[in-house]
């Protein structure tokens, strides 16, 4: 381990022998640090965290705080930060309460500094977090998602996967998979063709991803009508799948 004089790590903190530690970091105890950690300085890791294997720690960042929930009483719970995640400078991300036990952040994720992820939330791997989003109690956001920067998320709303939110704009209901979404108030603004071309989704997929969205936002119907007549052709590819299951369980509804 190479751990700078200056912090201070409980003893019953277990750390794997190749965590890097840098000047006045503070690690609590009942904290696990997996291999090829490395925390800058002036980071704080709090009684709860999970850190798996190849997590990068930026300057001033806090790691399992407890939440920012007047409805907790100092339950066990934990925050857990998955693979070769990269938190930068000033990120907090709180432990979950007595309501899941648990706040997850998954493996390969980018949070940019400053953003926070509040209590209970669960992010997918491949999740991209810009500067100052700030993510409220109970979010779901699903793998390869991209938030743009200072944008705040209303508690318990769901994000879809591959789906991506302008900077600067406000999420109060759930957005769907493989969108592009933005405006006051947050609106549909077309497939994620780029985003999904470049993480090689087929052409096939593609074109049927735009028509089944056509039917939900473009067409007279309304979205239990569009996705009844969506689910009329049968034999529905994986993605499209994915969208009816979506939408059919989004207890905040869709965004416009």
């Amino acid at each position: 381990m190479n751990i700078h004089p200056t912090a201070i790590v409980d003893p019953k903190a277990e750390l794997d022998d190749t965590v890097e530690i840098g000047p006045y970091s503070i690690i609590g105890g009942n904290v696990q640090i997996g291999a090829g950690v490395r925390i800058d300085s002036c980071a704080r890791i709090y009684s709860g965290a999970r850190i798996g294997a190849g997590v990068v720690i930026h300057h001033g960042a806090v790691v399992a705080n407890v939440p920012q929930d007047l409805k907790f009483k100092g339950e066990d719970s934990v925050a857990i930060i998955g693979q070769n995640t990269v938190i930068r400078e000033f990120c907090t991300i709180h432990r979950g309460t007595v309501a899941t036990g648990k706040t997850i952040i998954g493996r390969n994720c980018f949070i940019m500094a400053y953003a926070h992820v509040a209590h209970d939330c669960v992010i997918g791997d491949n999740v991209i977090l810009v500067n100052a989003v700030n993510v409220a109690g109970h979010v779901h956001i699903d793998d390869w998602a991209i938030i743009g920067g200072v944008v705040p998320v209303h508690q318990f709303v769901r994000i879809g996967c591959h789906s991506m939110i302008g900077g600067g704009y406000r999420v109060a209901k759930d957005v769907p998979p493989y969108i592009l979404a933005a405006g006051e108030p947050l609106a549909y603004e077309g497939l994620n063709s780029v985003g999904l071309r470049r993480r090689g989704f087929s052409a096939q997929s593609v074109r049927q991803l735009k028509e089944a969205y056509r039917l939900i936002y473009k067409s007279n119907l309304n979205v239990s009508q569009a996705l009844d007549k969506i689910k009329e052709d049968g034999n529905l590819i994986p993605e499209v799948a994915n969208v009816v299951d979506f939408i059919e369980h989004s207890e905040r509804g869709i965004i416009g």
